[in-house]
């Protein structure tokens, strides 16, 4: 199996993840406010992933230098504050578009990631393929059956902020895919974590109320998002996002909208119209679409 190919694969069990883990979050925001579920199932992460870390430290033996390993250090730290800024405030922006846009844009305007990362990523001098922007065009337009049903309205307050949330979401792709091959990616992905939830539980504290009876009654849905969601899935998009292109993971970890509609119907019972399922097909061929080898332009000598 190739390495592209296999980061793929990587992403799209992330984006599996990702789209379970949206029920238990519909599930948990009845009941705690957003700060206070996001700051306790990312630090949930952040303490699952330590005893893996600790395993791997005394297992692993690494050939290094005194200078790269001080130099891996450097750039764990400041990538595990860069991510963890930005999963915070883009999961933080998100939730407050929520309260003034629909359940449906939010998710198709949160998407609009894909095409943000990869006009950064010509800036920042990366090649993109033409097959890929191929992909986002057909994933986006899989994503409007899917979120919208084929008709949105105008765009309000809500849809503007949820853009900035999009915004946000592929500087955090871009900055994974900086770090993630200079760094740990356990490591990484564990100090995001720490970095995201302590400023979520600082926020928290200020702008909410915690109930620790509220906070017990969704034991559950805290426990899988903070298990599943953070501590597997986002480890899953550092280690995924060292074989697949930035607009590739963008594409792939869209589908979690998919996925999270597919869960609704399956897990909550909630129905799904035919426009929904041909949305759901168009993104699913948006992941094949872009692993299509390309032909290289032949010349006469």
């Amino acid at each position: 199996m190739n390495k592209r190919l296999q980061g793929t694969l990587i992403l799209a069990l992330t984006a599996i993840i990702w789209g379970i883990s949206f029920v238990s979050q519909s599930v948990g925001m009845e009941v705690i406010e957003p700060n206070t579920f996001n700051g306790i199932r990312t630090l949930l992460g952040c303490v699952s992933l330590l005893p893996i870390i600790a395993v791997r430290s005394a297992t692993i033996k690494r050939d290094a230098t005194e200078q790269e390993l001080k130099d891996e250090k450097k750039n764990l730290i400041k990538g595990g504050i860069a991510c963890g800024i930005f999963l915070c405030l883009a999961s933080t922006v998100q939730t407050y578009g929520l309260k003034f846009t629909t359940a449906g844009k939010s998710g198709f305007i949160t998407a609009m990631y894909m095409i943000i990362v990869p006009i950064i990523s010509v800036f920042l001098g990366k090649k993109i393929r033409p097959m890929v922007f191929a992909g986002v065009a057909v994933a986006l337009t899989g994503l409007y059956f899917l979120c919208l049903g084929g008709g949105g309205g105008a765009m309000n307050r809500g849809d503007a902020i949820t853009l900035v949330c999009a915004l946000l979401f592929a500087f955090h792709i871009l900055t994974v895919d900086h770090f993630s091959p200079k760094v740990d990616g356990v490591k990484l992905s564990c100090l995001q974590f720490l970095v995201a939830g302590t400023l979520n539980i600082i926020a928290m504290f200020i702008f909410e109320k915690p109930v620790m009876a509220d906070i017990m009654k969704c034991t559950v849905p805290i426990l899988y998002s903070g298990l599943m969601s953070c501590g597997v899935a986002y480890t899953l998009q550092i280690i995924g996002q060292k074989y697949a292109e930035p607009t590739v993971a963008s594409i792939v970890m869209s589908m979690e909208s998919v996925f999270s509609a597919l869960a609704g119907w399956v897990i909550l019972g909630q129905g799904m119209s035919g426009k929904e399922l041909f949305g759901c097909m168009l993104a699913f061929g948006a992941i094949v679409l872009v692993q299509l080898p390309e032909k290289k332009m032949q010349t006469d000598n």
